[in-house]
């Protein structure tokens, strides 16, 4: 079966009493049984990651690009949470993996903070997600399938 990888990055550990005004109440492993049902409704897998180092990242991303080339997996949902805004090295390593990414936020970043404007992430995305709250996981899944998977032949 083909895999869809979802990589959080730091603090999403913390999703639920971080910031609830902000970010929600619902916690990661919420987050990773709803991604884990969008995967399924597509008939994929799902291998879901939290990490709060940006080098564990990195590593990730590469393999998920040696699986999408060996045909294993689709592509990437990633929330890089403040690495988007910080992380050359990401951009670096989607770009080399030749990784299908979907970069997704919790939150609008465009309403916050001028620092959060700014992505490394999404010159090299192929498309964003940004302000539907932990429902834009599932959008990003959808938004992947749809521009990445192989039609079907009838």
């Amino acid at each position: 079966m083909t895999t869809v990888f979802v990589f959080n990055g730091p603090n999403l550990n913390l999703l639920g009493t971080r910031k609830p005004e902000v970010y929600g109440t619902t916690v990661l492993a919420d987050v990773e049984a709803m991604c884990r049902d969008s995967a399924a409704a597509h008939g994929l897998d799902l291998d879901f990651r939290q990490t709060n180092h940006e080098g564990a990242l990195v590593d990730w991303i590469h393999e998920a690009g040696a699986a999408v080339k060996r045909g294993d997996a689709l592509g990437l949902v990633l929330n890089a949470a403040a690495y988007t805004h910080t992380s050359v090295a990401l951009h670096d390593a989607i770009e080399g993996a030749e990784l299908p990414t979907v970069e997704v936020h919790i939150s609008n970043v465009h309403g916050r903070e001028t620092f959060r404007h700014h992505s490394y992430v999404s010159p090299v995305a192929a498309g964003i997600v940004v302000g539907f709250g932990v429902d834009g996981y599932a959008l990003a899944i959808d938004g992947l399938v749809r521009r990445f998977r192989p039609l079907r032949s009838v």
